[in-house]
């Protein structure tokens, strides 16, 4: 590890964790701020406008709502665990910001340091750790509450942070294969590295990347990037994966029997994990701190406490795809969302880490070779899906009855099929009720 950690004089430590606390909060404000306004535009309504100027004051007014609203808990729920909760989720969510390169080498005071507060040759599996034991909190919220959606909604989010963290950190064993290297500083500066590009049956070298963005390990390592992207959304609870705490099942699943300022931490801790998770994204796979190409060129613009400023920008895009899924999306099914947590994504993951194994020069044709393999298996499986004729199946008779429902859920009927009457729908599809019978016997009933 860099000497240059663990060598800061107290009160820089200490400067740089007050700094980073202050920043998560106001951000967590802008970002809830944000959130409203940018899906306000997307279904042309206006969002926050009537407090302060653009509506920036809502935000804080709903944070102080929630601090000074009056704070109740269920009469046999456990009290230490159900205060217990809230604070792992808050605390978690801001420990995993200690190890996050916001910049590079900078001098403060006389003193040599990063802008980050340290680092650790593990650093990238400290956030995963750290993540995890907010994980406790939701867990302990959803058995504290003495509340039956409470408790649903804390097993249904075990079960998908459980199923979404393998795929997340199988994403990242490949950046770590790439950069050779856990320290998240370590991941950032191996981005600004020349990459070799070799044909990967003769060994040939045929292409040198360079500094810039395509030196970063979304295009070399793409199916990483875009499992990773997909887990980060199931990771943090957001739609359309927000089944542990869905209003039509689940009223608010672990939350529900929370309110004020233990429900602020909650809903604090959901936003910094936004931000935590899009970080990371950053860090591993858009380089960090490092000035995209080609302002990359332009001389000045590779001064160090620039880091902060593009680190921001690149996850406030990431925390942008955060609000167009939930504005755009529908919610998944339950079965649907773990299909695609354990029968896909883990899969090709696997799959492509063994093939950058073996071909490691190659990573980036084999990261387009993956992506065409899985989106022509997605299409063929969609029109499996679809129902569309198969020209070798026998074609369906024009008179065979067909019952939507069978299934337990309305389907559609495929081409040639005949939908029975409504009586014989409900029925079970049975056609051999008489309709006008059974409407003259209700009319008799009435009468």
């Amino acid at each position: 590890m860099n000497p240059i950690f663990f060598q800061d004089p107290w009160w820089l430590v200490l400067t740089k964790v007050l700094v980073l606390f202050v920043v998560l909060l106001l951000w967590t404000i802008f970002n809830v701020w944000y959130e409203r306004r940018l899906v306000g535009k997307m279904q042309h309504r206006l969002g926050p406008i009537m407090n302060g100027p653009f509506g920036l004051g809502q935000a804080l007014a709903d944070g102080a709502k929630l601090i000074f609203k009056e704070d109740f808990r269920p009469k046999k729920a456990d009290p230490f665990i159900f205060n217990l909760a809230p604070l792992l989720a808050g605390m978690a969510a801001f420990t995993t910001w200690t190890v996050m390169p916001l910049g590079g080498t900078v001098t403060i005071g006389g003193h040599e340091t990063r802008l980050q507060v340290t680092d650790l040759p593990v650093a990238a599996l400290f956030v995963m750790a750290i993540a995890s034991i907010g994980i406790y909190g939701i867990v302990l919220a959803g058995w504290a509450g003495n509340s039956s959606y409470s408790f649903l909604g804390s097993i249904r989010s075990t079960a998908q942070m459980i199923s979404y963290e393998l795929s997340m950190g199988l994403a990242m064993v490949g950046v770590f294969m790439m950069a050779g290297t856990m320290s998240t500083y370590g991941i950032v500066e191996a981005q600004n590295q020349p990459i070799p590009f070799a044909n990967p049956f003769t060994g040939e070298l045929f292409m040198n990347g360079e500094h810039g963005i395509m030196g970063w390990y979304w295009f070399l390592l793409f199916p990483c990037f875009v499992v990773y992207a997909i887990a980060m959304v199931g990771e943090t609870n957001r739609a359309p994966f927000d089944l542990p705490e869905c209003e039509s099942e689940l009223v608010s699943g672990y939350l529900t029997e929370y309110s004020g300022f233990r429900y602020a931490m909650f809903f604090l801790a959901e936003y910094i994990n936004m931000a935590t998770v899009s970080a990371m994204c950053t860090t591993l796979f858009l380089g960090g701190y490092l000035m995209p190409w080609p302002l990359n060129l332009i001389p000045g613009f590779d001064n160090p406490w620039l880091g902060p400023i593009v680190f921001i920008v690149k996850t406030q895009l990431l925390l942008s795809v955060f609000v167009w899924l939930r504005g755009t999306l529908p919610r998944f099914r339950y079965d649907q969302f773990m299909n695609l947590g354990w029968k896909y994504l883990i899969e090709i993951v696997l799959v492509y880490l063994v093939l950058v194994m073996i071909f490691p020069s190659a990573s980036a044709l084999l990261g387009v070779l993956v992506t065409i393999a899985v989106l022509g298996l997605i299409a063929m499986k969609r029109r499996t899906d679809l129902g569309e004729p198969d020209p070798e199946a026998p074609p369906v008779a024009s008179d065979e009855p067909f019952d939507p429902f069978a299934g337990g859920y309305p389907v559609p009927p495929r081409p040639g099929q005949r939908i029975p009457e409504l009586a014989g729908v409900v029925a079970g599809g049975h056609e051999d009720i008489d309709v006008e019978a059974s409407e003259d016997a209700g009319k008799k009933e009435e009468a």
